[in-house]
Order: C-alpha cells, then structure tokens, then sequence
C-alpha cells in the first residue's frame, strides 16, 4: 500500500536517529582531535576565531537545514497516521476500567479481541467510558488516547495474516497492566464468519 504508515514512521525514526549517531560520532572525534591538537603544551596561547563568517555561516545553515529535513520526515508520518485512506472500515473502540470493548459494522461486540480482515485499512474511532487510556498498537505503530466525553481515531493497514498485542499505555487504576488485548488478521471469508459468529458461542 502507498504511504504505508508503518514505512513513514520508521522512515522518520532511522532518518533522525542516523543524524543523531552521525553527530554524536562527528562531535566526539572533533572534540578529542581539539583537545589533543590544542593541549597546553602544544598551544600555550589560546586562539581566537571569531569573526570567521564562513565557519558561523556553516555552523547556523547546516543544522537549519538538517532540523527542516527532520521535521518535513516527520510530518510526513504525521499525516500518513492521520488520513484515513477511502473505503476504511471502521470500528468503534470503546475503553472502560479494565478493557477493550470493539463494536463491528453489523453492531457484534468483542471484549479485549479484535479481529479484522487482510489487505483493508481499518479505521479505529475511539472513546473513553470512564478515565484516560491510550490505546497502543505497536507492531503497527499506532497509539492515540480514549478520553471520555470525545471521539478521536486512529488507523492501520493489516497487510499480513496473523496475531498481534495492544495496550493501554496510560495509568488507568490498579488493573492497568492487565488491559491488554489481541488483535487477529484475518482472511476476508474468516472475517466474514466471525462477524456471523453467535457471540454466545
């Protein structure tokens, strides 16, 4: 799938952690280099380099350029987490002390289970019944706060079958750590017998 939220994301981290190991190595060379070439014994009479224009153009365009850079990779995984592709299916999420409530297209509910088909992006509406949670979903990058009394979303594109954990990521009461779910990848025939499923099953 285009613009992948997943592949935007990760874009971002590696491009600014890369940056960040660049510098912290570029730094540390530079400064011992300084430290061993400019040593007293070598350098008894301290040097003086201000008013060098280049040495201060560089020192303020170069980083300028790398935050923008910085900034543009991360907007763009903004607003890939942020749109919501055509024809998403949407399921509304529901986050009480101490789990998950899932209500499905055709109003079938599930607690702490959420299954959904392969290959279509997937549309999360969440609420809160009660205090603040976050719901977490890591393998996919998602993670958006359920606050009561608003609606707020997030989404993902299951691209492959198979079983994957979410959280609530915000202290939520004592049974916080137990409200962990499971989210299913499904085929779409096995979705579609799923939601024909007698809940009472």
């Amino acid at each position: 799938m285009d613009n992948n939220p997943i592949a935007l994301v990760d874009k971002a981290f590696y491009f600014i952690i890369g940056f960040s190991f660049l510098f912290l190595f570029a730094i540390t060379v530079v400064m011992v280099w300084f430290v061993v070439r400019y040593r007293r014994s070598r350098n008894p009479e301290p040097s003086d380099i201000r008013g060098n224009g280049w040495l201060e153009l560089a020192w303020t365009v170069i980083p300028t350029i790398i935050a923008l850079a910085m900034f543009v990779s991360g907007w763009q995984a903004y607003t890939g987490l942020r749109t919501v592709p055509d024809g998403a299916m949407e399921i509304k999420a529901y986050a009480q002390m101490f789990s998950w409530i899932f209500v499905y297209p055709n109003d079938k509910e599930t607690e702490n289970e959420l299954v959904v088909p392969v290959g279509t992006p997937i549309k999360i509406t969440l609420t809160s019944e009660d205090v603040l949670h976050s719901f977490f979903l890591p393998a996919f990058r998602v993670k958006m706060d359920a606050v009561k009394g608003m609606k707020t979303y997030a989404w993902f594109y299951p691209d492959k079958e198979g079983e994957f954990v979410f959280h609530c990521t915000e202290f939520c009461g004592t049974g916080h750590s137990s409200m962990d779910g499971r989210l299913t990848i499904v085929s779409m025939d096995a979705y579609e017998a799923f939601l024909e499923e007698d809940d009472d099953e």
